[in-house]
């Protein structure tokens, strides 16, 4: 278990299974920026333009080599449900 600047407490799995959210049959793609990303601990969240906090994991930066984010990075990604809620999916550093 993990305590979030914001107070959220949180356990990272490796493995989950994921179901995506949909809307009309589509898979929901967002757009936001890196609000931030601790890449020792290899997680963070992402900030959408309707100010919702997203989690992301680094499995789901779409990247070679060391995957990690920056604050303030604009990405698009998609958002899956997780175990524990919504969080980011095929995150694309912009």
């Amino acid at each position: 278990m993990t305590t979030l600047p914001s107070g959220d407490i949180v356990e990272l799995v490796k493995d989950k299974n994921f179901t995506a959210f949909e809307d009309e049959g589509n898979v929901i793609d967002m757009q936001g920026k890196v609000k931030w990303f601790n890449a020792e601990k290899g997680y963070g969240f992402i900030e959408t333009a309707e100010g919702n906090d997203v989690f992301v994991h680094f499995s789901a930066i779409q990247t070679d080599g060391f995957k990690t984010l920056e604050e303030g990075q604009s990405v698009e990604f998609d958002i899956v449900e997780g175990a524990r809620g919504p969080q980011a999916a095929n995150v694309i550093k912009l």
